[in-house]
């Protein structure tokens, strides 16, 4: 909710959800969930939230602490490869959402969701909103969490599985990514059911 736009109540518990990671041959899907009073997206704005997608990755780390202090609430959820494999991306995605939407302090009023899926079994009111991340801020902010948690994941397993050149490419499939993995094949955490990972 933009604080210009009068659309909620003032006291509404509002969370914005978005994953990241959708797309990446390596790990897992990550979302997360966050609660902004009007006030704080205000705030949020004038920082510079928006779209994780068109900001440096130093200036997203440079955000995290910020929307840590002003929101009302956040929490993540993750889905495994394993949730990717038995469920496939979208749904493996939309149960991410769910799971970090789960993990708040208590049951927002409205949840608004980046994309045009709903998510299943959320047993909570919910919006989707195409692009969310560029009109709301509890998205945008929530888009940040995600994508920074993220991909501070994938550089520490870029230790634990080196030659996939994951710090740089954080699980996407870049050409060096996909030619480690015709001469390594896959690690455990690779996503076998996407070509070129089996």
């Amino acid at each position: 909710m933009t604080p210009e736009s009068g659309e909620y109540h003032p006291a509404a518990r509002i969370a914005g959800v978005d994953e990241v990671g959708r797309g990446c041959l390596f790990g897992p899907v990550v979302a997360a969930a966050v609660v902004l009073s009007p006030q704080a997206c205000g705030q949020l704005q004038a920082l510079g939230v928006t779209d994780s997608k068109c900001l440096s990755e130093s200036r997203r780390e440079s955000l995290v602490e910020p929307i840590h202090r002003l929101a009302t609430d956040y929490a993540l959820g993750l889905a495994t490869i394993h949730d990717i494999a038995r469920l496939n991306i979208l749904y493996a995605s939309l149960l991410a959402m769910r799971r970090a939407l789960n993990r708040l302090s208590s049951p927002p009023d409205l949840c608004l969701v980046d994309g045009n899926q709903p998510i299943p079994h959320l047993h909570l009111p919910q919006r989707t909103v195409v692009q969310g991340d560029r009109i709301h801020t509890e998205i945008a902010a929530a888009s940040i969490l995600a994508k920074v948690w993220r991909d501070r994941l994938i550089v520490r397993l870029d230790r634990r599985y080196p030659g996939y050149h994951l710090a740089r490419n954080k699980g996407y499939g870049s050409p060096a990514h996909r030619l480690a993995l015709q001469t390594l094949g896959p690690t455990p955490q690779h996503r076998r059911s996407f070509k070129g990972c089996s």
